[in-house]
Formats: C-alpha cells, sequence, structure tokens
C-alpha cells in the first residue's frame, strides 16, 4: 500500500514542477523561436531537397553518358 502512496506523490510532484515551470514560461519568446524555428526548418529543407534532386540529375547524368 505504501507504493502506491509513493507512486501517487511523485505524481502530484511532477505535475506540481511541471506547473511552475509553464507559469513562469515567456509565451511571446516561445512563439518568436517557433517562428524562427519554423522558418529554419523551411530553409534547410528547400536546401535538402535541391541537393538531393541535384545528385539525382547528376547521377543520371552519368549514367547515362557511359
Amino acid at each position: 500500500m505504501k507504493t502506491n502512496e509513493a507512486v501517487s506523490d511523485s505524481t502530484s510532484h511532477t505535475f506540481l514542477t511541471g506547473a511552475i515551470l509553464f507559469a513562469n514560461l515567456d509565451y511571446s519568446g516561445l512563439a518568436d523561436y517557433a517562428v524562427k524555428a519554423m522558418i529554419g526548418g523551411a530553409i534547410w529543407m528547400t536546401f535538402k531537397l535541391t541537393g538531393d534532386y541535384l545528385a539525382l540529375r547528376m547521377k543520371r547524368k552519368n549514367k547515362d553518358s557511359k
């Protein structure tokens, strides 16, 4: 029976810690970070897809010339 009390006690401490951390969170800074992360991810994805396309094109070109 004591293990059940320990588990619920641990859960309440985790919940309390999370509530305190979220209460002190700067939401405007978090929104700015999210926008920057999305823009950075879109730029990275563009470079990645372009690189993959060019690599495939070069591979096909080398294959056709042989």
